[in-house]
C-alpha cells in the first residue's frame, strides 16, 4: 500500500499549481465555457486563483461572495439566482456550508422523471444534469495545497475497481478496533466516486477527490435496515464545523435511524445539532414553508444513517477538517442525514469518521468479500 500511496502522489503534473489542475484536469473547461465561482471572503486566494486559471483557458468567469453559512442557514438569494443561470461549471469554494435554497424547500424542482429538490445546484447537477460541479465545504489553503495535485487516472482506476466490488451486494458488515459493529443493507444501491472526474454534464464532486460512497437503504420495519453500533473515533462535522475527537462518540443505531449517542461533550454537541435540525423540520411545517408530510420526513431523517464511504485520497491526512478526512486511506466514514439517493431529505448531512475499520461485503449468492481489514485495502 505504502508503494501505491507513493506512485499516487508522486506522478502529479508538477507544472500545474492547484488551481490549474482543478480547471484543466479535474473539470476540463473549454474555452467559451460559462464557470460560476460561489465562494466565502475567507477563501479569496483561492477563489482568485481558480477565477485566474479558468480565465487562461478562455472561459467566461463570474465570481461571487457570499458571508459563510453554517449547515442550518440559508444561501443568499442572489448566490441561488446566479446557480439558476445554469453555468457550465460551478465551484462551490466554502469555508463551512454553500447554505440551503430557501425558495427550494418551499417549492421544490422537479425533473423530467417526476423526482423533487430542495436546491437549485442539486437539481442542475442531479436532475437536468446540465451543469458539472465542484463544492468544497471547508476547504483551507493549507489543503489546496496538499491534495489537488495526484495521480487522478490512477485515483479513478482504484475508484472503479471497488465500484465493481459492490456489485450484487446485499450487505455490507463493518467492525473497527474503536467498537464499530454495524451491518448496513445496499441491495439495489449503486455506490458513487468521487474521482476527481467532473468532466462532463452531471458530474460533480469534492475537491479533494478520492472516495467511493453508497447510501444504505432507507430504515423500515418491513425491511433489512442499518442495524448495530457506530463508534466514530476519528473526526466529525457538526453544524457549525468540524473537529478531530478527542473522545469517541458512540451512536447505537436501530431500524436504520439513530437511537443513542453517548460519550462527552463532542457526542451532546451532535445530539444537540441533531435535535435543532429536528425542530427546524417543524418550524418550516409552523411557517407554511413546508407541508406536514414533509416535515415529518425531514424530522425522521435527521437521524437516518445516510451514507457509508471508503477514503482513496494518498494525500489526506485526518486533521479535523471532514472535506479532507474522509477521503483519507484507512478510514471509512457514515453520514447521520440526508443521503444521495433522494429518498431520505433532511436538513442536516453530519459524517462521521471511523478509524482503521474492517469491511466485508456480502452478496447475494451468500458469498464475502473483505475490501478493507483493519484498514488496510485488500482489493
Amino acid at each position: 500500500m505504502g508503494v501505491l500511496i507513493d506512485s499516487l502522489i508522486a506522478k502529479h503534473n508538477k507544472d500545474l499549481t492547484p488551481a490549474q489542475t482543478m480547471v484543466q484536469s479535474v473539470c476540463k473547461i473549454k474555452k467559451g465555457e460559462t464557470v460560476l465561482i460561489i465562494s466565502n471572503p475567507e477563501l479569496n486566494p483561492i477563489a482568485q486563483d481558480i477565477y485566474q486559471a479558468a480565465m487562461e483557458l478562455g472561459a467566461n468567469v463570474s465570481l461571487i461572495f457570499q458571508q459563510k453559512k453554517t449547515s442550518m442557514d440559508f444561501a443568499d438569494k442572489t448566490v441561488v439566482a446566479a446557480i439558476l443561470s445554469e453555468p457550465d461549471v460551478i465551484f462551490s469554494l466554502s469555508a463551512i456550508k454553500l447554505g440551503k435554497d430557501e425558495n427550494g424547500i418551499e417549492n421544490p424542482y422537479t425533473d423530467a422523471d417526476g423526482k423533487k429538490y430542495d436546491n437549485a445546484f442539486d437539481y442542475l447537477l442531479f436532475g437536468k444534469k446540465s451543469i458539472r460541479a465542484v463544492w468544497t465545504p471547508g476547504l483551507t489553503q493549507d489543503m489546496f495545497e496538499r491534495t489537488v495535485n495526484i495521480d487522478y487516472d490512477l485515483l479513478r482506476q482504484r475508484c472503479e475497481t471497488l465500484c465493481k466490488k459492490f456489485e450484487n451486494a446485499v450487505s455490507v458488515h463493518v467492525t473497527s478496533p474503536g467498537g464499530t459493529d454495524v451491518v448496513v443493507p445496499v441491495q439495489n444501491r449503486s455506490p458513487l466516486v468521487d474521482d476527481g472526474d467532473f468532466s462532463k454534464p452531471g458530474t460533480g464532486g469534492n475537491v479533494p477527490s478520492g472516495e467511493v460512497f453508497v447510501s444504505p437503504v432507507v430504515g423500515d420495519e418491513d425491511k433489512t435496515r442499518t442495524e448495530g453500533k457506530i463508534v466514530f473515533d476519528g473526526s466529525m462535522s457538526f453544524s457549525d464545523g468540524d473537529e478531530i475527537l478527542k473522545t469517541p462518540i458512540t451512536v447505537d443505531v436501530h431500524g436504520g435511524f439513530v437511537t443513542d449517542i453517548k460519550g462527552g461533550a463532542e457526542a451532546k454537541r451532535l445530539l444537540k445539532d441533531i435535535q435543532n435540525a429536528e425542530k427546524e423540520s417543524g418550524n418550516l411545517v409552523s411557517s407554511g414553508k413546508i407541508s406536514k408530510e414533509a416535515g415529518a420526513a425531514y424530522r425522521r431523517n435527521s437521524r437516518n444513517i445516510g451514507e457509508l464511504g471508503i477514503g482513496l485520497n494518498p494525500a489526506a491526512n485526518i486533521t479535523g477538517n471532514m472535506l479532507e478526512d474522509e477521503k483519507a486511506f484507512r478510514t471509512c466514514h457514515f453520514a447521520i442525514g440526508e443521503n444521495y439517493d433522494g429518498d431520505a431529505p433532511a436538513l442536516i448531512h453530519f459524517d462521521g469518521l471511523v478509524k482503521d475499520p474492517t469491511i466485508k461485503i456480502k452478496y447475494q449468492d451468500g458469498t464475502e468479500l473483505t475490501v478493507l481489514d483493519n484498514g488496510d485495502l485488500k482489493i
